[in-house]
């Protein structure tokens, strides 16, 4: 009897092991470790955390740092390696945080430049030469997309699929080096990224690990400004925190979700002025990037947007914005098109990509039942991919990261606003809301 009642309990253990096998194929990764990065030292007027970004209409901001003084804010370039034809001088600053002096830093300015040409250059008249390639000038445009990097083994992997990926652009919404106060981090991470940062446009815009504020000793956002430094100017405002810029038929705004953002606010002013000059026959697809979610049914961060929320979300709607793209949650989810809290087929899709990385582990908590808006939600790491074919259809891809590989778990096509008619249903709204004082 008793052999027989083990036999059973063997039986039923080797059952409910394969029910768990077939139902948890794929297990959630473990937090990875900070990479090391010992200081080490470098000629003082070699060029190094080399990185692009766009600076308006056919030109590219090349920034830099040396520990020379001296060493000239100057970019050549050309198509050719080793030749270059053309030249730009830019500008320099630097920067104090308690003990830490940081390097020169210099943003140059580059151009007119041809559309999807790969161009070489050399930084400062000496150094190793860098290869880029500017972004098309129409659809299709791809664009590789990954919040909350940090500077983890997770990090690296995610960076390695991007790298593997054919993508014109990154987009960043916020949390870069996780520095948190220790300077040298933004060094390190300057240096993790530079393969990828300076040879594609990184597009990014603040998160709250960039605030690093002290009572009374030093501003927010003090690093991530001089060493960042986006197309705010160019696109008509006044702060680093939030811009925008056009690239390859699609308007991309770049929100601040640490800047005031009430109605009262310069970012509000600002957003109402960018959207009136917004040609949707010029750029027919309309993007969004900030940190915070809106969209969240993670028990992580939940209700951190709803005062940026309550201010611009009206604004988005009414000027038809395709995708909201975010971070903060380390975790993924993507809604269906949404506005004011329910499902609407004239909102925006919301999609939380903060998982690139970060040392704070995931956020693998969400709220049941899943909010009927929401269509897929995974806490794991990863990066996405959006490839906007033409003016009506764009493909949204999420790849996690499972044990080192790329593994495309989340897919879905998206049609554009435009194409839907929705635009046209919301041009009075648009215009009451864009005349209101």
């Amino acid at each position: 009897m008793e052999l027989k009642m083990a036999s059973m309990k063997v039986a039923l253990i080797a059952v409910f092991a394969l029910f768990v096998t077939a139902r948890a194929d794929y297990v959630r990764p473990k937090t990875r470790k900070v990479l090391d990065w010992p200081w080490k030292s470098r000629e003082s007027s070699g060029p190094h955390q080399v990185h692009i970004s766009l600076a308006g209409d056919k030109h590219m901001r090349i920034s830099w740092i040396n520990e020379d003084g001296s060493s000239p804010s100057l970019v050549e370039y050309g198509t050719t390696p080793g030749v270059y034809t053309s030249s730009s001088h830019g500008e320099s600053t630097s920067y104090k945080y308690l003990f830490y002096r940081s390097g020169k830093i210099h943003h140059t300015v580059i151009g007119p430049l041809e559309d999807n040409t790969v161009y070489f250059y050399r930084c400062g008249r000496q150094g190793p030469e860098f290869r880029m390639k500017t972004p098309p000038s129409q659809f299709p445009i791809t664009f590789a997309v990954a919040g909350d990097l940090g500077q983890t083994g997770w990090t690296a992997s995610t960076l390695d699929h991007i790298d593997q990926c054919k993508y014109d652009m990154h987009l960043l919404p916020g949390d870069l080096s996780y520095a948190d106060y220790l300077q040298r981090r933004w060094d390190s991470f300057g240096e993790l990224v530079q393969p990828l940062a300076s040879s594609r446009p990184w597009m990014v815009t603040e998160g709250n690990h960039e605030e690093e504020s002290i009572p009374l000793l030093k501003d927010g956002f003090e690093s991530y400004n001089a060493r960042w430094k986006m197309p705010f100017e160019e696109s008509g405002s006044s702060s680093n925190l939030y811009y925008s810029f056009d690239v390859a038929g699609v308007h991309v705004l770049m929100l601040g979700s640490y800047a005031d953002h009430d109605e009262y606010s310069d970012q509000y002013r600002w957003l109402k002025d960018d959207l009136a000059k917004v040609d949707r026959k010029r750029t027919p697809w309309v993007l969004a990037l900030f940190h915070v979610p809106w969209y969240n049914s993670n028990k992580a961060h939940q209700g951190e947007g709803k005062s940026m929320m309550a201010s611009m979300e009206p604004l988005l709607y009414a000027a038809g914005v395709d995708i909201v793209l975010t971070g903060h949650v380390h975790a993924y989810e993507r809604s269906n098109r949404v506005n004011n809290g329910k499902s609407d087929p004239c909102g925006p899709v919301h999609i939380t990509i903060g998982d690139g990385g970060n040392q704070e582990g995931l956020a693998h908590r969400y709220i049941d039942p899943k909010p009927e808006w929401s269509m897929f939600r995974e806490a794991s790491f990863g990066h996405g991919e959006l490839k906007i074919a033409n003016s009506t259809h764009a493909f949204w891809s999420w790849h996690r990261n499972d044990d080192d590989e790329p593994v495309k778990s989340d897919e879905v096509w998206i049609t554009s606003l435009i194409s839907s008619g929705c635009i046209n249903e919301k041009k009075h709204d648009l215009r009451k809301i864009l005349m209101a004082p």
